[in-house]
């Protein structure tokens, strides 16, 4: 193995263990204080908790186990590293990625009453499971046309979620507010990243493609083709264009997942006290952190 590609595969495996043990101690301390919170937010925090850990494993897991998934790439000879289970892993963990940011905005649109939010948070999902049918399609196919629909569509989601944080923002209490203007200012880095790198890129290997005349494979005959094969590179020439999208994925984004459960634990009360989030200067009734609440 090149000693660059053995370094960086270094790095995330050792990066992945430290996530599952930051996650593990997170879990702790947020045990500890569930108590203390009212009902609908312990629900809330609960969700966060087991939708983030499906992130934290299944990146993990990918760390472990990289693809490269149009060229079929692996580092490691094992149908472990086939591209059918490796993407099956990254649709399972990116799906409860984000959710977990849906959730947040849905809960702070409601408690706000702003229905612009609110329909922000219930097109999230949707929008991010059309992006994961476009990878599907480009992995089985390889074509990378699928991949520019994808990026875009993740790219256009954390615009949307930008938005709706910057709207339910000033009705925040400040503790929260600081938070949610982090994730604004990481959301607007991540949109440029993606509209002006990454799918750039994914359109210039298309356009290649094309010009070179390349024969695209059927849905079905990707599929056998992901399910059996498989070529285990370590040549630093073959990974260098995924390093860092690879490498800021399975480390930045997992922070972000675990620390989508801190925020969670901040929208709650204890008994008698007053909730972190407020409209207006006002304290929030208990009730206005209830998951099934609508506003009018």
């Amino acid at each position: 193995m090149a000693s660059a590609t053995l370094i960086w595969w270094s790095f995330l495996c050792a990066v992945s263990l430290l996530n599952v043990v930051v996650w593990a101690a997170s879990v702790a301390h947020l045990r500890r204080r569930a108590p203390g919170l009212d009902p609908d937010t312990r629900a809330l925090l609960r969700l966060q908790m087991l939708l983030s850990a499906g992130y934290v494993l299944g990146c993990a897991y990918r760390s472990m186990f990289p693809v490269y998934d149009v060229q079929r790439l692996g580092l490691v000879d094992s149908w472990l590293s086939s591209v059918i289970v490796g993407r099956s892993v990254a649709t399972l963990a990116e799906m409860c990625f984000a959710i977990q940011w849906a959730l947040l905005l849905r809960t702070l649109a409601r408690d706000s009453g702003s229905r612009f939010a609110l329909w922000i948070a219930g097109l999230v999902v949707p929008m991010i499971a059309l992006a994961e049918l476009c990878s599907w399609h480009a992995v089985l196919t390889r074509s990378n046309l699928g991949h520019v629909i994808e990026e875009t569509l993740w790219g256009l989601s954390a615009a949307l979620l930008v938005a709706g944080f910057a709207r339910v923002r000033p009705h925040c209490a400040p503790s929260v507010q600081r938070v949610l203007a982090g994730a604004c200012v990481i959301g607007l880095a991540y949109v440029a990243y993606m509209f002006m790198v990454d799918v750039p890129m994914y359109w210039a290997r298309w356009v290649q493609d094309e010009a070179q005349g390349r024969q695209y494979l059927s849905l079905a005959q990707g599929l056998a083709d992901a399910s059996q094969n498989w070529v285990v590179s370590h040549r630093w020439a073959d990974w260098e264009t995924e390093v860092v999208w690879m490498s800021l994925y399975f480390s930045v984004a997992v922070w972000l997942s675990m620390s989508l459960m801190h925020v969670a634990g901040l929208l709650g009360r204890r008994p008698g006290q007053p909730v972190a989030y407020a409209g207006a200067g006002t304290v929030a009734p208990a009730s206005s952190l209830r998951l099934d609440r609508l506003p009018r």
